[in-house]
């Protein structure tokens, strides 16, 4: 290692959380349970424990490109000189919001000026960041800006995608519509927000009186130009636009649909396809099904492809809809936009005064530290409600995504059976998903990897133009699920000239009623490999005929949870926060369209968790209507504490809450929940501080959050969560807990309140018996009184509490290591090095920095960037980057910083690629020793370098007991003075691992 350069710095550049913060880093070698690592003693380098860790995917490489830049300054929702009072609706046209908005785009332009770029878009309401067109070095720049939240590049994401109003329990004479005042007063005040691909404005669904510049009706609904406004039942005033556009006019607007824009800034015109529209039309029909889902009217005599559904409704027919196009029609059916228009359409919803944001498109699973989650932040700040959706990943784990704690993340479930029934040759009966009103008599059955033209290696999944007419004719095709639109299969096998299909899960998956070409039964994965038996079987002679409805004597349990929905625990948050948070409908669900990209129909059944969050949306906004002043917490906490649990297959009581969040939404319940559970900014800050992001305010972990849920990832042999209560009414509640496997006590037997507004903590304490090692326990706190409060509980047992590090000295010697047993048995113990650490001190001047280089090796397992203060009072910060050489020109990534206010900083590269890497020391602040500010910089290539010391465990196995302190000797031979050594300890292949550090320099 050698220093490169030393400099004055005019300003600090630290730093930007550029990577996805993993879970501390463990070695391999293990067998079972995860270990739960003591965070007393961080290291050498971090004297406050808070190392920063990532992986190797995680290194950022920037290249020219556009980007979305986020800054730490808050935006207007959330600072606190224009913030909303509380339990009131931010107002961006609001004293002193314009003049503070019109600073942060000063602070903008300023970056852009010093740095030499145009900002294309500023974002000053619900997020304070710009996007801007940047050199690779412009955002290298950037990323190690201490002003600087997060560089994003400005990328694609997706839209994650009979008669619901009645199985959610708002129809009828004891209907949640009925106690509200009837259908057409459900969400009466109250404006929906839908970020999404635009919207149909003939459809039934969306029908309205003109807007006129007369104020009509209850809530003064007007247009003045093409700016429209409404009154609120909260009080406030919606100031939104009719954005006039391609095949889009004032007239489009109506006293229903009162505000359209759309936003290509980021995705660009030249991207769209002829099919779509440069306007809020939409050119797909996602955002009209997921709009009429959450605020569509009442519409009779629905009739698609000759099947007729009576009436259909939205959720809150008589909420507005403002609609904030950023999806845009995709040459394969999908939708898709950037991360730059998402936010800018974030940002313009809260601006314009939204009171409910749906948002169906797919996010991050590994952080919460992204450009539309934390505007989602501002919103919430801002008192907008948002519904978003968990993710089509499922049924794998830490598939979901929107993990942060102030949206509502929705999974899908299934609310009603289309069935018909396939009737194999010989005799059995299988039940699958089909809309079909046509039966077919007894007809062959062939399989598909079987009838192909040659022209397609998977002629299983029935491809386009890949099925052989002469041996398809007059028969029905099975056909395997995946890659292709299911519809597509079926318009393989009518070209081919099949009568039928048989589509065939082959892994766990939804079944789906779509609109075929040809009658169509969707089978599960249980049930396809009797489909393929029978087939070998009876080889040539394989029949089957299709029946009208279920005929097997066993009704299908409803709801349950849909395979394709993505599953907890969350990865961004170390398991410790539960998601998704709740189920609603997401599977076969009708809706309006947009009929030109929909086979010209009116009204499709879609599935998907895309359809889930605006089931949600329409709740929160029936909520909002007849409760104008609650805010987004008390909504998502009465939704959540009063769910129930789904069903199994079985129909037993599902209690898989990584699936069901807290159960399925009952509107029957939640308009009167006894008790909220709430969080606030301040628990979100300290939150987003934990990992890894200062925001001024203490980090809390992400179970401490208030959340109407409890997760635990790493239990030892007891933990403690605690959570308050505000009474919605007086009343008195008795308190249950149970998590099977554990010994679950409450502090309090019961909680209490005289009146609204009071708060009572309970501790909650779980001690593990039985519950096995590194498996999930689930379980519910349960508060019975005037109402019944339910929160879930997630606990997983670890085997051993371990030190995060420890430290030797000497050529030759050995330290021992305490631990704590989470189980009773024997406990294997691995190592990893040691390894000999590359060095260089020096000291700085306050304001200096120096460029250190370094080399990391081939099959590196894991690098550690060490950088030590011998002056414990002084404040040294560290950032990592990437380079072709020693050459500061040639850096091209940034691999990750660590700048706290600590006296040193420790930074783990997991799988570091090798190659050379430039260091950069800050001297940020002296300490009691005064300036020059002394450093010690030690990076160790564990796996890129030989290791040497026989670093050795003594015993091993080590017996442990449950919650017994024992200990164990780690010791090392034949290191070479005056130098510095690195190793880890792994136990039982756990995530969580112990550093060895051993000094043999010279007292």
């Amino acid at each position: 290692m050698h220093v490169l350069r030393t400099r004055d710095r005019a300003r600090r550049l630290p730093p930007l959380l550029v990577l996805a913060l993993a879970a501390t880093l463990g070695l391999t070698v293990a067998l079972g349970a995860p270990a739960l690592a003591d965070p007393s003693d961080p290291g050498p380098g971090a004297a406050d424990g808070e190392g920063q860790s990532a992986a190797k995917a995680d290194l950022t490489r920037y290249k020219a490109g556009r980007y979305v830049v986020m800054l730490a300054a808050p935006p207007a929702s959330t600072a606190n000189p224009t913030r909303a009072a509380a339990g009131e609706q931010f107002d961006a046209k609001g004293a002193g919001v314009a003049s503070y908005t019109k600073k942060l785009r000063a602070t903008h332009d300023k970056l852009g000026t010093d740095l030499g770029f145009d900002v294309k878009v500023h974002y000053t309401i619900s997020a304070n960041g710009f996007v801007a067109d940047l050199t690779a070095k412009q955002a290298t720049e950037l990323a190690t800006d201490r002003r600087v939240l997060t560089v994003q590049k400005d990328s694609i994401v997706y839209a994650d995608t009979w008669n619901t109003p009645d199985f959610l329990g708002l129809s009828g004479k004891k209907g949640v519509w009925k106690q509200t005042g009837g259908q057409d007063k459900a969400g009466e005040g109250v404006v929906v927000g839908v970020i999404d691909s635009g919207i149909w404005p003939e459809s039934k669904s969306f029908k309205g009186s003109p807007l006129t510049a007369d104020p009509q009706g209850r809530w003064g609904t007007k247009i003045t130009g093409s700016i429209t406004s409404m009154k609120k039942s909260d009080g406030n005033l919606f100031r939104g636009e009719c954005e006039t556009g391609e095949e889009f006019t004032l007239a489009n607007c109506n006293t229903k649909l009162i505000s359209a824009r759309s936003f290509v800034e980021g995705y660009g015109e030249s991207r769209t396809i002829e099919e779509d529209y440069i306007s809020a039309r939409d050119g797909n029909g996602h955002g009209s099904h997921t709009a009429s889902t959450s605020a569509g009217n009442p519409v009779k005599d629905v009739s698609t492809e000759g099947v007729d559904f009576g009436s259909i409704s939205g959720v809150a027919p008589a909420a507005k809809i403002a609609v904030y196009k950023a999806l845009w029609a995709t040459p394969d059916g999908r939708a898709s936009g950037t991360t730059s228009d998402l936010v800018a359409a974030i940002e313009q919803a809260v601006t314009d005064g939204v009171d409910v944001l749906n948002y169906s498109i797919s996010g991050p699973t590994g952080t919460v530290l992204e450009a539309a989650e934390i505007a989602f932040e501002g919103a919430a700040e801002a008192g907008v409600f948002v519904a978003a959706s968990a993710g089509n990943e499922g049924p794998g784990a830490s598939t979901v995504a929107h993990n942060s704690p102030w949206v509502t993340t929705v999974a899908a479930s299934t609310h009603t059976s289309f069935e018909n029934t396939v009737v194999l040759g010989d005799g059995q009966e299988l039940v699958g998903a089909s809309i079909s009103r046509t039966a077919l008599p007894a007809t062959k059955l062939v399989d598909a990897a079987e009838v192909g033209n040659g022209s397609a290696p998977d002629t299983a999944l029935c491809p386009p133009n890949s099925l052989d007419p002469a041996k398809v004719a007059g028969t029905i095709v099975v056909c395997q699920r995946g890659v292709y639109d299911r519809v597509v299969k079926s318009e393989e096998v009518k070209r081919a000239g099949g009568v039928g299909v048989v589509l065939a899960n082959i892994t766990e998956g939804s079944l789906d009623a779509d609109f075929h070409a040809v009658p169509t039964i969707h089978v599960s994965h249980v049930d396809a490999p009797k489909v393929y038996d029978y087939l070998e079987s009876a080889g040539a002679g394989a029949t089957a005929r299709f029946e009208l409805g279920n005929l097997t004597g066993t009704v299908t349990p409803v709801p349950q949870i849909a395979g394709f929905s993505s599953r907890g625990p969350a990865a961004s948050d170390d398991s410790d926060l539960l998601k998704p948070d709740i189920s609603a409908p997401g599977v076969s669900v009708l809706a309006a369209v947009a009929p030109p990209s929909n086979h010209g129909r009116d009204y499709d059944l879609y599935s998907g968790t895309s359809m889930s969050a605006p089931h949600i949306a329409g709740l929160a906004a029936l909520i909002q209507g007849e409760h104008p002043k609650w805010s987004p917490m008390q909504i998502k906490s009465a939704m959540m504490t009063t769910a129930t649990d789904l069903k199994t297959a079985s129909g037993g009581r599902s209690n898989d809450l990584f699936a069901q969040g807290a159960g399925h939404v009952n509107a029957k319940a939640f308009l009167d929940p006894g008790l909220f559970v709430l969080s606030d900014w301040e628990q979100w800050y300290g939150y987003i501080t934990g990992l890894g992001l200062d925001t001024g305010v203490p980090a809390i972990e992400p179970n401490a959050v208030n959340l109407p849920s409890l997760a635990e990832g790493h239990v030892m042999t007891e933990v403690t969560l605690k959570r308050t209560f505000t009474a919605a009414r007086k009343g008195t509640w008795k308190v249950k807990v149970e998590v099977p496997g554990f010994k679950s006590t409450a502090s309090r037997s019961s909680v209490s309140a005289k009146k609204a507004g009071q708060e009572t903590t309970v501790g909650f304490r779980f001690e593990r018996t039985t519950a096995p090692l590194s498996q999930w326990a689930f379980g519910h706190v349960t508060l019975t009184g005037p109402t019944t409060v339910r929160l879930p509980v997630a606990l997983r047992p670890v085997s051993v509490k371990a030190p995060t590090s420890i430290a030797g000295t000497g050529t030759d010697g050995s330290t021992n290591v305490p631990i704590t047993g989470g189980f009773t048995g024997d406990l294997q113990v691995s190592t990893a090095g040691l390894v000999k650490g590359q060095v260089a001190e020096g000291a700085l001047a306050v304001g200096d920095y120096a460029l250190e280089c370094v080399t990391i090796g081939y099959g590196n397992d894991l690098a550690q960037f060490d950088l030590v203060a011998p002056d414990q009072t002084s404040d040294l910060d560290m950032f990592v980057y990437a380079a072709a050489s020693c050459d500061p020109g040639t850096i091209f990534a940034v691999a990750g910083e660590a700048a706290t206010p600590s006296p040193g900083e420790t930074f783990s590269l997991e799988g570091a690629p090798a190659g050379t890497y430039i260091v950069e020391v800050d001297a940020f602040a002296a300490g009691d020793q005064g300036a020059p500010v002394s450093y010690s910089l030690r990076v160790y290539d564990l796996g890129g370098s030989p290791s040497v010391g026989n670093l050795a465990v003594d015993p091993n196995p080590v017996p442990v007991t449950t919650g017994g302190d024992t200990s164990f000797d780690v010791s090392w031979t034949g290191l070479d003075p005056d130098a510095h050594y690195f190793g880890l300890l792994g136990y039982d292949g756990a995530p969580n691992s112990t550093f060895v550090y051993v000094d043999t320099a010279t007292p």
